[in-house]
């Protein structure tokens, strides 16, 4: 079963910039599909970023677009999500979850078949 693992999380400043990693330990990526999700207390999980299993083509939501680059790095077999100019409003738990099948990727929480436990993103003077 595939598993994954986020780091990169903690606080920063607002403006600042964080790089989430997705890692898995066993398995290489190439065949997934990976989300990136945010979720705060009280509000459902949101997708903010994810990359496709059949070309890398990237996704990103309208609220974050321009922020954020998704990338894959298949020797490390990991997934990265660069954010940058952070504001408070980013703040929450991000996870990484991967998609089984050749497809061009969805930030639809549903979709996805595997999770990481998730890191914390605080953003705040």
């Amino acid at each position: 079963q595939l598993q994954l693992v986020e780091s990169g999380g903690g606080l920063v400043q607002p403006g600042g910039s964080l790089r989430l990693a997705c890692a898995s330990s066993q398995f290489s990526l190439d065949y997934y599909s990976i989300g990136w999700f945010r979720q705060v207390p009280g509000k459902e999980r949101e997708g903010v970023a994810c990359i496709s299993s059949i070309d890398d083509t990237p996704n990103y939501a309208d609220a974050m677009k321009g922020r954020l680059t998704i990338s894959r790095d298949s020797t490390k077999k990991m997934v990265f999500l660069q954010m940058s100019s952070l504001q408070p409003v980013d703040t929450g738990d991000y996870y990484c979850a991967a998609e089984v099948g050749l497809k061009q990727c969805v930030l639809s929480s549903s979709d996805y078949d595997y999770w990481g436990q998730g890191t914390q993103v605080t953003v705040s003077s």
